[in-house]
Order: C-alpha cells, then sequence, then structure tokens
C-alpha cells in the first residue's frame, strides 16, 4: 500500500495520511468485506451513519434535528485524536474474532492491517497500530471498533434499559438526571444530552475512560462541550437552536459550515484562473459538476443565499477569465453576453451552459429514524 500526504482542510498546516492500495489489494479488500459485512451491519446501532449501506450524512443530521427539537439541547461535539492511525490491533482483531470464526477469514483481516506501507520517500514502514485511510476495508474495520462505543451509550435505551420508554426518561428528568443519544459518522460523533452543561462535562469524561480501552482519546482542539444555541459543525453542516425572525418561536437550524464553502470557492477559482487557457467547455463542465455535487449535497440545508453567492461568484470569474484571454473591455462583455433587450444570456461554450445551483431546490430531509431499510437483517433471537 503506498502512503499519501494531504493537507488537512482547515488551514491547520497537519496533514492527513492516505493509504492507496494497489488494484490487486483493492481486489482483495472487496472480496473480504463481503464476509464480515453482512455479519456485523446486522448488529450494528442505528446511531451509527459513517460509511454504511442506506445511510448517509443527512440522516445524522436529521436524527440530531429530532432530538434537538425534544429537549436535548447540550451537546458534546467530539473528534477523535488520529482515530484511522491510533487504532491497536488487538482490539480490532478480539472484536472480529468474536463474530467471525473462519480462520481464513481471521487472517486476512491481520494481514491486512500488518502490511505496511511504503513511504513517499520509498520506503516499507511497517503498521503496528491504525489502519489506512484510503482502503476499502477500513471503514467497515474502524466502525467495527467504534461499534463499542455506540453499544456503551445506547444500551440504556435497550428494552428494560434506564432510559429504555418516555416515562422511564421523564423520570430521570425529575430526579435531575440526564438522558442522552450519540449520532456518530466515522470518527465525528456528537453525543446531546437533556439535561445540563455538568451533566455534559460528566459524559465526556465517562466516554474518554470507553475510548481509552481501545487505546483512543478525545482530539482536544476538535471536542468541545456547547449549547446549541451557540452552534456546532457536523460533516459540513453548521446546526443551531435559533430563534426565528420577527417571532418568539426558536427551532434547530442547519446551516451550510464556512469551510466546505471556503473548499468549493477554492476549487472554482483552480478552474477559471486569469490566464487559463483551457477549452472553455472543459471549464464550463467541470465548473458544473463541482458545484452542482457540492449543491447536491448540501440542498437540505438553509442554502439558497450561499448557492446565490456561489453562482454570483463563479460567474464573475469565468468573465474575468474571458476578458484577459479575448482582450474584452465591459462593453464587449455585454455585447456578448446580453439581447438587445438587455437581458444577460447565460455563458456557453457550443451546447454546455454553466448551470446555476440556485434552481435547485431546497428541500427539508425527511428524518427516517429507525425506519432506514439495512441490506442484512438481524438474526431472530
Amino acid at each position: 500500500m503506498r502512503e499519501r500526504k494531504i493537507p488537512k482542510p482547515g488551514g491547520s498546516g497537519k496533514l492527513r495520511k492516505l493509504g492507496m492500495p494497489s488494484i490487486a489489494d483493492r481486489v482483495v479488500q472487496a472480496a473480504l468485506k463481503l464476509v464480515p459485512e453482512p455479519i456485523f451491519e446486522a448488529g450494528f446501532e442505528p446511531c451509527s451513519y459513517g460509511f454504511r449501506p442506506g445511510r448517509r450524512a443527512q440522516d445524522a443530521i436529521a436524527e440530531i434535528h429530532y432530538h434537538g427539537s425534544r429537549g436535548y439541547r447540550w451537546v458534546l461535539d467530539a473528534d477523535i485524536e488520529a482515530a484511522f492511525d491510533s487504532l491497536p490491533h488487538l482490539a480490532l482483531t478480539d472484536r472480529v474474532r468474536a463474530r467471525v470464526k473462519d480462520k481464513r477469514v481471521l487472517a486476512l483481516v491481520k494481514a491486512f492491517l500488518k502490511a505496511g506501507v511504503l513511504t513517499e520517500s520509498g520506503e516499507h514502514r511497517e503498521t503496528f497500530t491504525g489502519t489506512p485511510q484510503g482502503g476499502i476495508l477500513s471503514p467497515l474495520i474502524f466502525n467495527i471498533a467504534l461499534s463499542a462505543l455506540d453499544e456503551h451509550l445506547t444500551g440504556p435505551w435497550k428494552t428494560g434499559g434506564a432510559m429504555s420508554t418516555s416515562s422511564r426518561r421523564a423520570g430521570r428528568r425529575r430526579h435531575g438526571l440526564p438522558n442522552w443519544e450519540i449520532i456518530r459518522y466515522a470518527d465525528d460523533f456528537a453525543v446531546l444530552i437533556d439535561g445540563t452543561g455538568q451533566d455534559a462535562q460528566a459524559l465526556r469524561e465517562q466516554i474518554a475512560g470507553v475510548l481509552a480501552t481501545p487505546g483512543l482519546r478525545f482530539s482536544e482542539a476538535k471536542t468541545r462541550v456547547v449549547h446549541m444555541s451557540e452552534g456546532f459543525s457536523f460533516p459540513g453542516f453548521r446546526i443551531q437552536w435559533r430563534r426565528k425572525q420577527g417571532t418568539a418561536k426558536w427551532y434547530v437550524c442547519t446551516f451550510i459550515d464556512d469551510r466546505p464553502t471556503r473548499s468549493v470557492k477554492a476549487k472554482i477559482r483552480a478552474l477559471t484562473r486569469r490566464t487559463s487557457q483551457q477549452d472553455l467547455g472543459y471549464v464550463l463542465t467541470r465548473l458544473n459538476q463541482v458545484m452542482h455535487g457540492w449543491a447536491n449535497y448540501f440542498r437540505h440545508a438553509v442554502a439558497k443565499n450561499v448557492f446565490g453567492m456561489l453562482d454570483n461568484f463563479a460567474w464573475r470569474r469565468v468573465i474575468r477569465m474571458l476578458q484577459t484571454r479575448h482582450r474584452w473591455r465591459w462593453k464587449d462583455v455585454r455585447r456578448q453576453l446580453t439581447t438587445p433587450a438587455g437581458q444577460w444570456l447565460p455563458i456557453t461554450a457550443g451546447e454546455i451552459t454553466l448551470r446555476r445551483i440556485a434552481a435547485i431546490p431546497v428541500t427539508r430531509y425527511r428524518y427516517r429514524g429507525t425506519k432506514i431499510p439495512s441490506p442484512w437483517a438481524a438474526a431472530p433471537a
């Protein structure tokens, strides 16, 4: 497996290690994944949404909306330090061995973990911990490891548990005890607490102990306890409990976080450099792909104004590129791109048109809860 280091988003200056498997390795990992995935997927908790079939980040956001609107206003916004790189192999193989008895499969999983990486300098480095970020099998392996955290925090919600019914949860609140719910997307997770800030801090210490068992720890820079009125970020979105303007009603709102907006603007800039000699048709095609893919991911947030801003930003970038390329002045731009009546025409190259993402409908994502279909049902007790 060849290692590549890429800058982490956010401008922190840190690098993320990616493991790029060869074609043969990808085939083997894809075949190996077919064996443990149905076994573990049937037992994974519904609070886990990252890298699982039929689940997506929007489901996690909808789950936060659901509980945030029902009193769960304190949030442990958590991130695991170097999550994929720090997983101890022994803890991983023990959890796999508990469910998979075929020694050949266990040997392949162990070989995958111990295979090592070829660094960028051409040296072979052994891997004693972690699972390569970028491998086909890595997300499943990581979810298997973190399922211990899911099981710990969702245990009280099981039949007979302290939070298993609405009356029991209400009773806990009457006695000053908190209720909580975890929503996890890979190594990012949010624990929503119906209680106080002190309850959230106590739960943080409890979770830190659970993570320490397999050798993981919180990222101190990214983990914090906040009230939902302050807002917090979760897979590219910013979630905040806010008062609706002009009313006394408060709602849990979802916005697009600043970082993904900066990221897509950087991609637009890279495609529309003033001195670029790329074919205009290619530039418009790539802009449509980048912007519409991005907008379709965020179209369930409060996004209309952001979409309009990005449309204007991309339009100005293309116009400036064309002005430099053809030595146009502003009157030349107007002559090329307006009708005799003065209406602006879309930028085109043959049959390719720069399409507006503001035309994408912005809708609320429907909460699916425990009704998300699974390809593999749990075996009857």
